[in-house]
């Protein structure tokens, strides 16, 4: 058995049966903990993503109004 087969076997083993446990201990079913871990994720991701466009954006919008004239005569 190659090393990387060990290491996949080791975490199929002991690593995947965390939401199997999870589901276990609320007395839940497994595929909607699941479907709860992978949903979460990607709303994590996007939500980064959508905030950094705001800042952005705000950021932007913000030097465009407020800039910096260096004499009376930029007017």
């Amino acid at each position: 058995m190659s090393q990387m087969s060990s290491l996949r076997h080791f975490f199929e083993k002991h690593g995947f049966t965390v939401s199997t446990r999870l589901a276990d201990s609320l007395g839940m079913n497994v595929k909607s903990v699941r479907l709860f871990f992978i949903y979460a994720s990607f709303t994590t991701i996007v939500g980064g993503f959508i905030i950094y466009l705001t800042l952005a954006f705000w950021l932007k919008l913000k030097d465009m109004i407020y800039t910096n004239r260096t004499s009376v005569f930029d007017l």
